[in-house]
């Protein structure tokens, strides 16, 4: 018989991009189990409705991870509200511009590698002498670092990227504790969605056809990644390391 012991009572556990979507639901869920949360985000908005949705004992960072400036001071801008140790951390910010390769600019390969996959990496450098020993870090990749899509050449390039970052870094870090794996959603409903500058037609027939390729004919929830993400970050998931879980709903399948 297997017994889980998801609570994470006593546990501080950081969240960037933790402000929408599938950062928010993880914070929500692992505030509910017990952790003092923190996210990070860069819109003054959904700082601002994160604050509303996190318990008083939730830790609110401005902090863009596009910035390289931003993701080096992440680890000292923590320190700045108390937090001198932390159990796990989810790096969950990520943006996505879709497009034809005729249509893609260098400020579209920019702007999609300083988030995704830059401001990963420097975030986690930075806050890297916060983390414990037992602790556990997770990457939030995508499905499409693996499958070929139309429109998504440069998205998928980078997120292909963090599935490596993921592997190399397990091997490096687990010497000092540190378990990193990385998970890859397939289609959830999440605000990327609501930014894909398509008009209404053609916004609903590209989710109509994401959602047609999994197995249960609809997105993903984000409270259905939180629940993968939670268990990834907790001590239940303390002999998995360096894997790339998907939550796709079986679009691997079709």
């Amino acid at each position: 018989m297997f017994y889980f012991t998801l609570s994470m009572k006593n546990q501080t556990l950081l969240i960037t991009g933790g402000t929408t979507g599938i950062g928010l639901a993880t914070a929500q869920l692992l505030a509910a189990d017990g952790a003092r949360v923190i996210v990070t985000g860069r819109n003054p908005e959904t700082l601002a409705a994160a604050r509303g949705q996190l318990p008083a004992t939730a830790i609110v960072v401005k902090s863009d991870s596009g910035s390289i400036v931003d993701a080096q001071a992440l680890g000292a801008e923590l320190s700045k509200h108390g937090v001198t140790r932390l159990d796990g951390a989810f790096f969950n910010a990520g943006i996505g511009q879709f497009g034809p390769i005729e249509a893609m600019t260098p400020k579209n390969f920019d702007d999609m590698f300083n988030v995704n996959v830059r401001g990963l990496f420097f975030q986690l450098q930075s806050v890297l002498p916060l983390l414990a020993n037992p602790s556990a870090v997770l990457f939030n990749a995508s499905v499409v670092a693996e499958l070929g899509f139309p429109t998504t050449s440069i998205y998928s390039a980078t997120k292909a990227a963090v599935v490596s970052l993921g592997k190399s870094l397990a091997v490096e870090l687990a010497p000092r504790g540190i378990r990193v794996n990385t998970l890859s959603p397939g289609p959830i409903k999440t605000p990327i969605y609501n930014k894909l500058g398509f008009p209404a037609e053609a916004q609903k027939g590209f989710e109509d056809s994401m959602a047609a390729q999994s197995l249960f004919k609809r997105f993903g929830e984000a409270d259905e990644v939180a629940k993968l993400a939670r268990f990834l970050l907790s001590a239940d998931s303390s002999y998995v390391i360096g894997e790339n879980i998907t939550i796709d709903g079986g679009v691997r399948l079709t």
